[in-house]
């Protein structure tokens, strides 16, 4: 075996179908990593909003779940819209580029770059 091969293992053949499920696999486990900062976000996110309000707007209280509910549900629709014309991944990177241009894919992934930092 080659260094190559040892490092990256051998040569796939893109019409086997175990290289889809592999793929397939890998996103799923991504996904699953991803999901917890938004579940984090949801747990403690709006217990902070609702201290934000304070004993003096707590009538608000509804209006703020209303809110928070309506949001989730927007995010998770706009996210089931790009998995759906997007299903071989690629992030905000790809979906800028494409609806937007070269430029703004480059905005994209730029941003990505500098908040990974």
């Amino acid at each position: 075996m080659s260094l190559r091969e040892r490092l990256f293992g051998r040569k796939k053949d893109l019409h086997d179908p175990k290289v889809f499920h592999h793929v397939s696999l890998i996103a799923f486990f991504a996904w699953v990593g991803l999901g917890s900062d938004g579940l984090s976000s949801s747990a403690y996110g709006p217990d902070e909003a609702f201290r934000a309000l304070g004993t003096d707007h707590a009538y608000l209280a509804v209006f703020l779940a209303l809110a928070v509910a309506l949001t989730v549900f927007i995010i998770s629709y706009g996210y089931t819209r790009v998995i759906e014309h997007f299903p071989q991944g690629g992030g905000g990177y790809v979906v800028a580029s494409k609806y937007l241009g070269a430029r703004a894919g480059l905005v994209s992934g730029s941003a990505l770059l500098v908040d990974m930092c």
